[in-house]
């Protein structure tokens, strides 16, 4: 009943997941960083007064993204190629010989996977982030070396009841709220009624009193040019000094109280919550792995089906990261609710595995 009946066989299994995981994962990233580099070099280098340091430069952002996305798939190659191994080698028969189970051999690399799952979640939120973060911006500028540290765009959009809001610049809080180049689309049942545009706006008791406005009249086709225009609305100005969150460019710890700032503001947070809580589901994916690929270790080796068995493994690792991406764009598109987006595949796939382990092994 013990969860590790022998602490030799624990740290040699252990170690093998742990050397393959981390092989696999040096291999990738240097395969798939040598392909991303040819496909970028030329734009960076395209720019007066960029260097072969701003070359390594992208590199050092672009890697810890490479290692966010391919981790668990470096887990899952460890998985089957460490637990082929053992049954190729007739390891996994003595160990069951031994009288040890097969979640007990498993136990290991589970142990493993979840220390390996922690650094990985640790580091999305540490370094990840920050690198995704300047690198995007970098982008958006065209590599320029003066727009290396620009964050990158907010959007200006802002809807209340039916209607669109947007402003092109924003200043001050609360009261003091300044919007400029205003541009509002009325609207009543889906119908667009009038577009407003002024010069500025500020807020008012029950809405926005707008300056040197142009109303254009959808059904008469008339324009009005009005010095003020007093305009009732629910939007205030909170929403439109709440930015836009991205959540790949914020730490879990931070993001939380951003998602509190945007529920408040009136702003829609579902896509927000289900990414925020995938910061957790998608670094513990690499605990599934173990238990997806344990079909490539039981079964005879003899028989001549170990090949197929891994295959299995591989399938049911790379269905889990089909159906995680696409409960995520679910949630996405506010189809599903946040919670099950970035639970439900994992949970889903837990029970997948341990169906198959005990009703083939246990």
């Amino acid at each position: 009943m013990r969860l590790f009946p022998s602490r030799t066989i624990a740290w040699y299994t252990a170690r093998m997941f742990l050397i393959r995981s981390a092989a696999f994962l040096f291999g990738l990233v240097l395969i798939l960083q040598s392909l991303d580099l040819l496909g970028e070099s030329g734009k960076i280098l395209a720019v007066p007064g960029n260097s072969e340091a701003d070359l390594w430069h992208y590199v050092s952002l672009r890697v810890p993204q490479i290692v966010q996305l391919f981790l668990p798939f470096s887990v899952l190659l460890a998985t089957l190629v460490t637990l082929a191994t053992l049954n190729q080698n007739s390891e996994v028969v003595i160990f069951k010989a031994a009288g040890i189970s097969a979640h007990q051999i498993l136990a290991p690399l589970f142990v493993t996977a979840l220390a390996i799952a922690a650094a990985n979640f640790v580091f999305n939120e540490r370094i990840a982030t920050r690198a995704t973060a300047t690198l995007k911006a970098w982008q958006l500028n065209e590599y320029r070396p003066d727009a290396a540290a620009a964050k990158p765009l907010a959007d200006s959009w802002v809807r209340g009841g039916d209607d669109l809001f947007r402003a092109v610049t924003v200043g001050g809080k609360g009261g003091e709220t300044r919007l400029g180049r205003v541009t509002i689309y009325d609207r009543q049942d889906n119908r667009l009624i009038r577009v407003i545009s002024a010069d500025s706006a500020r807020p008012i008791a029950g809405g926005w009193r707008l300056t040197h406005a142009h109303v254009f009249d959808v059904g008469r086709g008339t324009l009005r040019d009005l010095p003020s225009l007093d305009l009732p609305t629910s939007v205030v100005p909170r929403q439109f000094t709440t930015t836009k969150v991205e959540p790949s460019y914020i730490a879990l710890w931070d993001l939380w109280p951003q998602i509190a700032e945007q529920r408040a503001a009136g702003k829609p947070v579902d896509t927000l919550v289900a990414a925020a809580w995938h910061k957790l589901a998608g670094p513990l994916s690499t605990v599934l792995m173990p238990l997806l690929g344990a079909v490539s270790a039981f079964g005879l080796a003899r028989s001549g089906r170990l090949f197929i068995r891994a295959v299995i493994g591989m399938f049911l690792g790379f269905a889990f990261f089909v159906a995680d991406n696409f409960m995520l764009a679910m949630g996405s598109f506010g189809t599903v609710p946040p919670l099950m987006a970035a639970w439900a595949p994992f949970l889903l796939f837990l029970l997948i595995g341990e169906a198959v382990l005990i009703r083939t092994e246990e």
